[in-house]
């Protein structure tokens, strides 16, 4: 124990005092030599002589008094189970330090500290200042619609294995890509200094980025509008379908969501009239993670957009199609792993949840 390399300090030093009596020293001399009080030395001989090896050990200790009752600490934690607005207090969420503050404000305890407050609540994983969002299910053809999409990606369609000649396009738009110009220059990252961007900038504009992505083959093609509506969609869709192999392609299918530029029936026939061969598919409302560019935009966001300076917008449109062309030149399809029965899974979760829940009806797909 004096020696051990695991011992606690205060082991090993009890331990040497009782090394030291047994060569014949004095209390004062081993005080003296260890840098203890002389009671210290004393108290730890008589220990080890009354009790040996356990007598080293501290002896149990009845605590400090609790300062909170039960009742209190389960007053705390209903509170945070409540949201701020039914209980009168103008806060969206709760913090520990604002509980702190109501509890104290309602008489439920004296003083308390954010950290007790944090502790009570870690006990049963009440976190009130995290939120996730959910949203109803009101497409009624829900399940057949995300079919049909998951359907594609496994390269079938009503049953049948699509054809070689035959792919599938998943189109979007993302909006408002600004133009901020820094006004001092970024500096480059350096030995235990992250890159440094100035919090300031002039306003350079903003443009919208359409892109089509082939999932199959993992190729994206781009476009860059002063805005979205049916003429820039209609625009991408001739960029795309002008070219091999998706003119002469028996079919091309383009998974797009319910947004303005291509909703409905009229979207459909309208890419019908022009290209005989595209057939547009819809994904049910308010599922735009079931469209593969969504996954696409997400890298264009972190790895071209995010930090944002650029010096005007011509400088971000050739960004993005630099970008484009060193994506595709070593793009894998994305590895898709969510198929229909996953969706019959999530569909009779939903369905039990429902269930148990009645008052809450549909809810969640906040995964």
């Amino acid at each position: 124990m004096a020696y051990g390399h695991k011992t606690e300090h205060r082991l090993r030093m009890r331990a040497q005092v009782v090394l030291h009596a047994a060569r014949g020293r004095s209390n004062a001399l081993i005080a003296r030599e260890m840098g203890l009080h002389l009671d210290t030395v004393r108290t730890w001989r008589g220990r080890f002589a009354e009790h040996g090896l356990p007598g080293l050990a501290d002896r149990k200790r009845c605590g400090r008094p609790a300062s909170f009752t039960a009742l209190q600490t389960a007053q705390v934690k209903a509170l945070a189970c409540q949201l701020p607005a039914e209980t009168g207090t103008p806060l969206s969420r709760w913090s520990c330090p604002e509980l702190a503050r109501e509890v104290a404000a309602r008489a439920i305890a004296g003083t308390i500290s954010a950290s007790t407050v944090r502790r009570w609540l870690k006990q049963d994983a009440i976190k009130p200042w995290q939120y996730r969002t959910w949203i109803f299910i009101t497409d009624p053809d829900f399940r057949p619609r995300a079919e049909r999409v998951l359907d594609l990606y496994a390269r079938t369609w009503d049953g049948q294995r699509l054809g070689a000649d035959e792919y599938v396009i998943s189109a979007d738009e993302k909006t408002s890509i600004q133009a901020r110009c820094r006004c001092h220059p970024t500096l480059a990252p350096g030995q235990a200094r992250a890159m440094r961007v100035n919090h300031t900038y002039g306003r350079g504009g903003a443009l919208a980025y359409l892109a089509a992505y082939d999932i199959h083959h993992a190729r994206v093609f781009g476009r860059c509008e002063a805005k979205t509506g049916i003429d820039p969609f209609m625009a991408l869709v001739s960029q795309v379908m002008g070219q091999e192999p998706y003119a002469s392609a028996k079919r091309v299918f383009w998974v797009v969501d319910n947004g303005s530029s291509h909703r409905g029936k009229k979207a459909a026939d309208r890419l019908t009239a022009a290209f005989p061969n595209a057939v547009l598919v819809h994904t049910p409302v308010h599922a735009s993670w079931l469209n593969q560019v969504e996954i696409y935009f997400s890298v264009v966001q972190r790895k071209v957009v995010q930090p944002n300076d650029f010096t005007d917008l011509a400088q971000v449109r050739e960004r993005l199609r630099a970008f484009e062309n060193r994506y595709n030149a070593t793009a894998q399809p994305f590895q898709w792993k969510f198929t229909t029965s996953d969706l019959d899974d999530l569909l009779a979760r939903l369905d039990r949840h429902a269930a148990d829940h009645p008052e809450e009806s549909w809810v969640t797909l906040a995964a």
